[in-house]
């Protein structure tokens, strides 16, 4: 399977999912005039990467800011890894700048709505 690869724009995340290490990043800022037409092709990529059965994946966020149709897109992103729990061993890493509890807030949330291993990490 191919890496998927998105670069940033001025509204949009980079996301670099890569299938060789299993560690899939997206960063910067998410704010897509249409969240679900650009995360559609992110969680219909990651269902297929999933489906083959992965051991391990580690996805780490590292956003400086998303609005609430990203929240909602991310949220979907996460429930679909849950889904796959059982057969993957699943880890987010969240990582969030000292000064920004809103971004640490907006990880817990997550952590709490979506029972899979979270790390916090303070850069």
């Amino acid at each position: 399977m191919n890496s998927f690869i998105l670069e940033p724009a001025e509204d949009t995340p980079e996301i670099n999912f890569n299938p060789e290490t299993n560690v899939f990043y997206i960063s910067k800022r998410s704010l897509p005039e249409n969240a679900i037409d650009y995360y559609g092709p992110v969680l219909e990529w990651i269902q297929g990467f999933l489906d083959e059965k992965p051991k391990q994946l580690t996805i780490e966020f590292k956003l400086e800011y998303f609005n609430t149709a990203s929240a909602k897109q991310l949220a979907k992103l996460l429930l679909v890894l849950e889904k796959y729990k059982e057969s993957t061993k699943i880890l987010v890493n969240w990582f969030y700048k000292p000064e920004d509890k809103d971004m640490l807030a907006s990880g817990t949330r997550f952590s709490k709505l979506i029972p899979i291993d979270f790390n916090f990490i303070e850069y």
